[in-house]
Parts: C-alpha cells; structure tokens; sequence
C-alpha cells in the first residue's frame, strides 16, 4: 500500500525529508524568484526536461516518477527565473509546482475547489552533485580521488577519469575491466580473457599491483594470486587518477590508481530488483534498497546484493558468485557524519584463461597448423578458482567550525584463496627424428600451478582539513597520517605437470603432477605516511597544489620451507605540485609534477632475495574544457612517464625486475550529454614511446617494454527515443604492437577492432535492455608477451529487466 500525504497538512516526516534535501540554507522562494538566468531545455520526455532543469537551476527537485512518465515538454530558450522555467516546462501537463521547504516539489495539479493529495516522492535530480554520490548521466564534475577533498575535475591538474553507475549499466559492464573499456591511457586485456582477475593497466602499468583501492582506501596487493576483486552492481563510480600518487595514496605504481567508489545509504527510497540472463548458462538475481530508518532522516541505510549462477565458456565450469554489501548512516548533526560500510563475497567456480604458446597461435607451426582457437586447455575437476572476501569498515567526518573538518577512514578485510590451473607449455616431439612430422604438431604437454592464501589487511587514514583565506588566497589544506597492514600467509606452487593433450581429440582426466611449493611462508607489510597538501586559489582565475609525503615501509618474509626470515625496512619522501588556470568560457590547461614509491616483498626466484623498491616519476601538461551551457567534459594530457625497478611476469609466471622504463603518450579523452538523449564517450591514446632504457640485459634496452599500443581508440553513443527504445554502439580499437618485452619476442601482436551494442527499452518501471559485447564474435589476440598469446573474450549476450518503484 502507498503511503499518501496530504498538502494541506503535511506530517513531520515529509517535512524532515525535505530539509534532509536541501541545498543551501537559502529560502528556494527566493531562489526560484531570482534574477533571471540563461537557461536552455530542449524538447523531450518531462522527466528528462526536468532533470536539466534542476542541473541548471541547482535547485533540488522531488517528484514520483508515475506522474511525469508519458509526458513530454516543450523546448525552452532564454533569460528566465528558474519559477518561470518551471511553468513553461508543466504547462498543459496536468502538473504543478509548489515550492515546499528547500525543494521544488512536482504534484498533480489541484481539481477546482477541492483538495488533494501528493503521493510519496522520489527525487529525480539533484541541483548538486558530490565527490562520493550518484552522478546522473555520464559526466561527473566532482571527485576526491585526484586530492582527498571534493574538490571539481575542472580544477585538479592530474588526469583523472569517472565511470558513472549510469554508464556501467548501458554498456553492459559485469566487472571492472569491462568498465573501464572506453577510457584512455587505459589496457584491460593484459592475459586475455580471463575469468579470475581484472587486469587492469594505466600507461603501460600495471594497476592490479600494489593494488586497487575502494573508498580511498588500498586493497593491496603482493604480486600473489589473491587479487582483490569488486562488484560493479555494488559501485556507485569507477574513477581513475592517472599518473604517479604517492603523494596521496603512498605505496602505488606508477601509471595510476584505480578506486572504486561504494554505493552509499541516501535518504530518498531507493528500491530496485533486477533479473539477468545471459549465454553460458548465467542466471543472475540482483537488488539495491535504501533509504530512511527514522522520520528524522538521521539514520540511512543500503543494502546491495546478488546471487549467480553460471557457467564458463569453456568445459562447463562453474561462474557462481554471491555478494552483499550492507552499509548505515547515522548524521547525530549537519556537522557530523559516520557511515559503516561492509560487503562479503563468496566466488565458486573453474578457471578459464585463453593462453597459448606463441608457435600455434600468432604464429603457425613449422607444417602451417594452428592450435584450435576454442581449446579448452584446463583440466576438468583439477582446476578451480575459490575466493572468499569479508570487509568492514566505517567513514567518520566531523566539522568542528568553519575552518576545521576532521575525518577518519578505516577498514579491515580478510580474503581467502584456493586457486589451481593448467596451462599448455609446448608441442611433443612424438616422432623427433622428422621434424616436420604431423604427430610432432598433436600432442601439447601441460604444466599446473595454484596457491592457497589467506590474507588479512587493515588500512586506516586520518585527516584533519582546513579552510581559510589567507591575503588574496583561499587555502584548503589537508593534512593526513595513514597506516596499513597486511599479512599474506600461501602456498605457492608451479611447474609439475599434467597429462598431455592432443589438440585435435582432447581427453581430459589423466593424472596430475603437483610440484613442490616454490614459496611456503607468511608475508607482512606495513606502511606508515604523513602527507600535506595545500589547494590554493587566486580569485577565480588560478589554482596550485601541492604536496609532500614520507612513507616508512617494513616488510617480513618467513619462509616455511628453510625457516629462514627476511626483513626489509624502506623510506621514500614523494612530492607533487600542480598549477591550473580557470578560464571563465570553461577552459582549465594546466601542468604537473608527480612521483609515486612501491617496495615489495615478492622474492627473486634466481637469487632468493627480495626484489628493490620500485619508483616512478612523471610531468604532465595538459587542458579541460567544461561547457558553462551543456553537460560534457572534454581533456587532453601528454605526459612523460618514468618507472624504475619494475617487476614483471615471464611465461611460466615467475616475476623478474626490470632496471628502468620510459613511457611517453597522449591522451584524448570526451563525455557528453548532447541534446538530453544522446550519450557520447569517446577517448584515444597515442603512446610513441614505450621502452626500456635501463636494463642488465642489454639486449633489452631501446625496446618495447609494455603491451602498450601506439594507437588505441574507443567509441560508445547510446540515443534514448522519446517512446521509451534505446539503443547504444561501441567500437574498441587496439594498435598492433610487440606486447611484453619486445626483445624476447620478434613478432608483432595484430590490431583489431571490437564492438558491443545494447538495445532496450523503458515502460513504466520497467526498464529492459539486451548487451552484447563483441557483437561480430570476432576471434583476435589481446595480448602476447613472453612467447604467449592470450586471445580476447568470444561474444557474450546478456538480457537485464530492471524493476524500479
């Protein structure tokens, strides 16, 4: 049953949720009645219309969707209040406007002498949006991930990329890499397909080591098997800071870091069920709640989740997967804020990888074969893939005066791994005395590897902000001390051997040679750093950053197999400065100076001894355009990007380190909302130089390094007709290049071009809508790197309805 309040007699609780709405603590009569304004609306759907009339006015609006679905609004051009706006865009609806509180409420208009009643509400837009909220649309002007602060893009001189909820659901997006498939600077495809992990690369660079971060805070990583993972349903944004952060985030690699950003509890109900279906058997229940505990609208809460059941595409391995993620707040005052977040997964499944050696793949055998394209080359009933992850954390913030905020970030997660695989490692020789014999190109050999883990890790960041002027400058400074914590107990295996597999009539259930563990021990990081940075503002005009950080990490290696113990003890002091220029017409260049630190724990399996701390270095010129009259952001950045000592995988997965790698590239990046109902993303990158320039194998120096393409080019629009149909095209483009190190592999891995579609439709609260990624089903090699090949995902089709009230 629908609760209904009157408007002659509103009761408490829709009186506190309007003041739990509001923007400013200016009367909205008097905002709405205000000096005219530019204000430009074209014809479409009312519920659209009023969206851009609540981003223009930043006026906040509340209105139940049932009562504008259907209806259309004229277009509306000129100096206007925002009240006169309003009007015209209601006249002939039925609707009218009260302005209630500190938000423009939408009802049905009043019958001739008689009351009437508004049904409960629910906010469409925002006038404002936040560094943590929900962005309508694709473009986000606001973000802490680039400063710790919420702080505009426009202003921030680092490269910096938002992936809104919104744009992860129209490109069919199930897992962070498939997000972040349209952004420059930007490799997803670094083993191929892969139903384990989202490798993930940001300049040439590896993301996924250290670590991912999630609310600010790092996931970190080893260079083990136990990679962190996060769930798209459960991010309200995907943001990518590009280039070196240590500043900011301490230890972290060079190409950048990526942070997920959690769904939060809001004070407008949010009730939503979804349904999918999709090839490989997947079958997948999902829903998202939030919304007030109390009439105050003092305690907040989420709750997100889903169950799935699927398979793999290869063999009939398991995909299931179960996520929850509840989340409270509680706001005692407008000064005072504390919200829980947790989330728990379990994932049960096999393993499915597209790896194969170069001769076979990329590169025919000697008697012109190849190795089947769609080969399953694991082991059914050997190979699995389990992880469990628990995280429980909360986000504390305090204002105690106009001046002075404090925060306080914290989190411990715990992550357990039970992981075995089967990779091909060569043909055998069954006739060796005729090289060119046909048996001698049948039978591959195998090899398995895995690990067992069990890690915990704790992460805590304590700010104290401060805002005040100072002569003709305006400072935000911020000072932090974070620490973090992780302890990685694993058994770590590769080599052995598997039954041999003939490539034309695979059997699979022979026996299985497991190897001795290479590792058994227990790993402990901790980290300890006090950072500054001071936002500083002349006018309206200039904007510096800058700031320092010095990081002190300890690292202990206890190793099972000889009982012997490692310590290793590292500091680094890191820098950054920036300095942006805000143009009145929307244009902001700016340049910028970063360098990021990263010790390791992970062993050289040669000598036996840790690997050196890693380092990068990097400057950055680039310019942003933000369009006063319309919702777009437009960017480009050149950079010059260093990394020292980095530690890379060969093709029996045994890390080695690399003396230094010089990365220097363009990125074009543009997001736009033209015209209400066409969505626009669209990014290229342009990497000349990509190559090592410092090595002990001199064989190596002036080579490729990294997978990194000269070209890379990426497209997505999607257009929402007026009767609820839409539909949406991309295209993915990948340069040809040498892969990962190019003096150990002559050949060059091929272009290609991908593309996804999406077609749905909206009616009522329903919303539908078909994605298919790699619509052509196009068979083409993502990656190649030490003589492996990785071929990209076949196409996949996925069919969501979304139920909203």
């Amino acid at each position: 049953m629908t609760k209904r309040l009157s408007l002659t007699k509103m009761t408490p609780a829709p009186l506190a949720l309007a003041v739990a709405l509001a923007l400013a603590n200016v009367p909205l009569a008097a905002r709405a009645q205000g000096a005219p304004q530019p204000i430009s609306i074209a014809a479409q759907p009312l519920a659209e219309a009023l969206n851009d009339w609540a981003r223009q006015t930043r006026i906040q609006l509340v209105v139940q969707q049932s009562l504008v679905a259907g209806k259309t609004a004229p277009a509306i051009s000129g100096s206007l209040t925002a009240r006169q706006a309003l009007d015209r865009l209601l006249a002939g609806s039925g609707l009218a406007a009260t302005m209630e509180g500190n938000a423009a409420v939408i009802k049905a208009a009043p019958a001739s002498g008689g009351t009437s009643t508004l049904p409960a509400v629910t906010v469409v837009a925002d006038g404002e949006e936040s560094a943590t909220g929900r962005v309508q649309g694709y473009v986000a002007k606001r973000s802490a991930t680039g400063t710790k602060t919420d702080t505009p893009i426009i202003e921030t001189p680092q490269s910096i990329s938002v992936i809104t909820a919104d744009r992860i659901e129209a490109i069919g997006a199930t897992n962070l890499k498939d997000a972040l498939g349209y952004t420059p600077g930007v490799s997803t495809t670094t083993y191929g397909a892969d139903s384990r992990y989202d490798w993930i690369s940001l300049r040439g660079f590896d993301a996924y080591s250290p670590g991912f971060y999630l609310d600010g805070l790092p996931l970190r990583n080893n260079s083990t098997w136990g990679v962190w993972r996060t769930e798209n349903y459960g991010a309200e944004r995907i943001e990518l800071l590009r280039g070196p952060s240590s500043v900011l985030y301490g230890m972290s690699g060079p190409g950048g870091v990526v942070n997920v950003v959690s769904k939060r509890p809001t004070a407008e109900p949010v009730r939503e069920l979804q349904l999918q279906l999709g090839d490989h058997n997947r079958k997948q229940v999902a829903g998202d709640f939030s919304g007030a505990l109390d009439a105050d609208g003092k305690v907040l809460y989420r709750i997100t989740g889903l169950v799935r059941d699927a398979q793999l595409p290869a063999a009939k391995e398991g995909d299931d997967r179960m996520y929850i993620a509840p989340s409270l707040t509680w706001k005692p005052s407008g000064d005072t804020t504390l919200t829980l977040l947790s989330q728990f997964s379990r994932t049960r499944g096999g393993v499915y990888t597209r790896a194969r050696p170069q001769v076979g793949s990329l590169d025919a055998t000697p008697i012109g074969t190849y190795i089947p394209s769609k080969l399953f080359v694991g082991e059914p009933g050997f190979d699995r893939f389990d992880q469990d992850q628990e995280m429980v954390g909360y986000q504390f913030e305090h204002r105690i005066n106009d001046t002075f905020t404090v925060r306080q970030n914290a989190r411990y997660a715990h992550q357990k791994l039970d992981y075995k695989g089967t990779q091909l490692t060569g043909f055998m020789a069954l006739n060796p005395d005729v090289p060119n014999d046909a048996l001698n190109f049948q039978q591959m050999s195998r090899s398995v590897f895995g690990s067992r883990e069990n890690i915990g890790a704790l992460a805590l960041d304590n700010q104290l902000q401060a805002d005040f002027r100072l002569g003709q400058t305006q400072h935000k400074v911020l000072v932090g001390l974070d620490y973090q914590r992780t302890r990685i107990d694993q058994v770590t295996f590769s080599g052995g051997s598997a039954s041999p597999l003939n490539i034309y009539a695979p059997r699979y259930g022979g026996p299985i040679e497991l190897p001795e563990p290479y590792f058994n021990g227990v790993t402990r990081l901790a980290q300890t750093g006090v950072y500054l940075q001071d936002q500083i503002k002349w006018g309206d005009r200039w904007t510096l950053t800058l700031g320092g950080r010095y990081d002190t990490a300890d690292s202990t290696v206890d190793s099972r197999i000889d009982g012997s113990r490692q310590r290793m003890r590292d500091h680094k002091f890191t820098s950054r400065a920036g300095l942006v220029y805000l143009h009145p017409s929307g244009w902001a260049p700016y340049l910028s100076y970063s360098e990021s630190f990263a010790p390791t724990a992970t062993i050289d399996p040669v000598s036996g001894d840790p690997f050196k701390p890693e380092s990068g270095k990097q400057v950055e010129a680039g310019v942003r355009y933000q369009p006063t009259d319309s919702k777009a952001m437009y960017s480009a950045a050149i950079f010059d990007l260093r990394r020292k000592n980095y530690i890379s995988y060969d093709g029996e997965f045994m890390p080695k380190q690399t003396g230094e790698i010089s990365v220097r590239g363009l990125e074009l990046e543009a997001t736009a909302e033209i015209a209400s109902r066409l969505n626009l993303t669209a990014s290229y990158s342009y990497t000349p130089r990509a190559i090592v320039t410092a090595s002990s194998n001199t064989s190596e120096i002036g080579k490729q390094a990294t997978a990194v393409p000269r070209h890379r080019l990426s497209v997505w629009a999607d257009y929402r007709f007026a009767m609820g149909l839409k539909v949406g095209l991309g295209a993915r483009y990948t340069g040809s290049n040498y892969g990962d190190g190019e003096a150990a592999w002559p050949s060059k891995v091929p272009a290609s071009t991908v593309f996804d579609a999406m077609l749905g439709y909206d009616i009522d609260r329903w919303s539908l809508a078909l994605n298919l990624r790699n619509l052509t089903n196009k068979t083409y090699f993502a990656n190649c790197g030490y003589r492996n090949c990785y071929y990209g995902y076949p196409r996949t089709a996925t069919a969501t309805a979304t139920y909203r009230w």
